[in-house]
């Protein structure tokens, strides 16, 4: 029987689709720091298939990365809205589509 290795995060419910489908998952529980760097890696990989491939699906995983992101760190979520809308307020957001090309000093 062949291996593949993957070494990467995945959702919580793949192991048990790989065992329903057949094969052995080998996993482990990764601690903080490793939780950390692979959710980052992850959050590449998620915004990488979104720009091959935009849909509702790949920005989903997106936005759920961003959710344990921000679990992970214990970030308060109002917190994080207050900031999100004060900085619109402050610099605004990119409903214009405003492309800078120059500055001239």
């Amino acid at each position: 029987m062949p291996v593949k290795k993957y070494n990467k995060l995945v959702r919580d419910k793949i192991p048990d689709i790989i065992k329903k489908h057949g094969s052995t998952p080998i996993i482990h529980t990764a601690k903080r720091k490793e939780y950390s760097d692979k959710l980052l890696t992850k959050l590449r990989e998620e915004v990488n298939e979104f720009i091959t491939s935009p849909s509702p699906e790949e920005l989903v995983d997106i936005l759920e990365v961003i959710d344990a992101i921000i679990t992970l760190n214990k970030f308060n979520r109002k917190t994080i809205t207050r900031i999100k809308r004060q900085k619109a307020q402050q610099r605004g957001r990119f409903k214009k589509r405003i492309i800078l090309d120059q500055v001239k000093e």
